[in-house]
């Protein structure tokens, strides 16, 4: 159990907090909006109509409506992570491998995320620091798993005096 008065002050945890084999379950969720899909896939100039073309959707493709842009739900899965785990303690994401999306997310779906600590070691570059790797994984609002990801971060360890 992590000691809510060691957080960081803005609530991310440090490197020493993780336990391997922990699992976080976010209390933040999101209902996913048709605004969300345009506006993302506008922003980043993605003109692929399963997300954009409510037309070609219901006459072209097996879904029948649009899909939500996967990597709006990759974004937006690890943004729900961040309050409970790295806000104000992350040095830098150091990669994300592993990315999969086995089902689809639809416009008016909920979803809800978990995290797991599956590794951590010490930097071998900075004594300050340690990476940290989570595996990240959404759910819609039946449990059915949309979203899941592996992901690196270069933590920041609590502050410590040092004796030379």
């Amino acid at each position: 159990m992590i000691d809510e008065s060691q957080r960081h002050p803005r609530g991310g945890l440090f490197f020493e907090d993780f336990t391997i084999g922990d699992i976080i379950h976010h209390r933040l969720t999101r209902t996913v909006t048709q605004m969300d899909n345009m506006l993302f896939s506008n922003m980043t100039l993605n003109p692929q109509p399963l997300h954009v073309d409510a037309h070609f959707c219901a006459t072209e493709t097996e879904w029948g409506r649009p899909l939500m842009n996967s990597l709006f739900t990759l974004g937006l899965m690890v943004g729900i992570s961040v309050n409970d785990t790295t806000v104000g303690t992350t040095i830098a994401n150091l990669g994300m491998t592993d990315v999969k999306f086995p089902a689809p997310l639809f416009e008016g779906d909920t979803i809800n995320v978990t995290t797991e600590i599956v590794a951590k070691r010490e930097s071998r570059s900075r004594l300050d620091a340690g990476i940290v790797e989570f595996i990240h994984r959404a759910y819609k609002q039946d449990g059915t798993l949309v979203a899941e990801c592996r992901r690196q971060a270069f933590m920041r360890k609590r502050a410590t005096t040092i004796e030379v």
